[in-house]
């Protein structure tokens, strides 16, 4: 099977790991098992993921972590025509995403210093660029969203990573990159494609990176409006972890056309349901 799997939440909660998932992942790879991990978080390159999740025990490489910040750099690779000069308003790991497939980047930190030194033209600022690329940005700014915005009217592609409104931190919410996004989309006029889920294509591109069939995949996550939304927008089976943010209260309230295929509360009732639908289990 292919499993597409949700970070924090399901393998982590923080800083620390949920127990026993990592060694269900670990077993259901050393049975054949294609383990991916799937995160809107875009801040992030993949060697910070590969070194955290090796140091939980989970069967990880770089090539089996699609962020939403991998999953743009890949999309954008794959358009007709490719993107060559994006404006990117994100963080450090984005950054990196799309110069490892050979996009030139044109930072907006740096746009917008120059915007604000040579008279506000944003145009002269940019540059010509074929895509604005928008991700959670920490140091987002007004100089930096009259770029953006300037960039994608002047028929620019808006792309964001992801959509989420806010970005959880251990002390509380934080705006997250879609509150950034939607400050460019009401300046522009644009809407953008997002990578993120509840969309279908961050599950898309992570299952056409490993040659698989999304439709075939099974998303294991604890979000009920994200992974569990995605996971039927593409058309695959999912698990619903009640590690995380989902409590089983918000399950029983939800349309059964929303649901997902299967819930587990812990690691332990997340293998048998992964044999289950793997046809290793009989269903109880």
């Amino acid at each position: 099977m292919l499993l597409l799997v949700d970070l924090d939440g399901v393998v982590y909660r923080g800083a620390e790991p949920v127990p026993g998932v990592a060694a269900v992942l670990a077993a259901r790879a050393a049975a054949g098992d294609d383990v991916v991990y799937v995160t809107n978080n875009s801040m992030w390159y993949r060697a910070d993921y590969v070194t955290r999740l090796e140091g939980m025990g989970a069967p990880v490489s770089p090539d089996r972590i699609v962020s939403s910040a991998r999953a743009t750099a890949l999309y954008l690779g794959e358009l007709d025509p490719p993107a060559r000069r994006v404006l990117v308003a994100g963080g450090a790991g984005l950054v990196h995403e799309l110069c490892d497939v050979g996009i030139e980047v044109v930072y907006a930190g740096d746009a917008a210093e120059r915007w604000s030194a040579n008279g506000r033209d944003a145009a002269a600022a940019v540059g010509p660029v074929d895509s604005v690329v928008v991700g959670l940005d920490l140091d987002f700014s007004y100089a930096r969203l009259a770029c953006a915005a300037d960039a994608v009217r002047r028929g620019a592609r808006f792309i964001a990573t992801n959509r989420d409104p806010v970005y959880p931190l251990e002390k509380g919410l934080m705006p997250g990159a879609g509150s950034i996004v939607a400050a460019i989309e009401t300046a522009s006029g644009r809407v953008p494609v997002s990578l993120g889920k509840p969309g279908p294509l961050l599950l898309q591109v992570a299952a056409h990176a490993v040659g698989a069939d999304v439709t075939q995949a099974v998303m294991i996550g604890d979000g009920l409006a994200t992974d569990i939304a995605a996971a039927n927008a593409v058309g695959a089976r999912s698990v619903l972890m009640l590690t995380g943010i989902t409590t089983r209260a918000q399950v029983a309230a939800m349309a059964e056309s929303a649901a997902p295929t299967e819930i587990a509360v812990d690691a332990a009732e997340l293998a048998s349901v992964l044999a289950r639908l793997d046809g290793t289990s009989p269903r109880a």
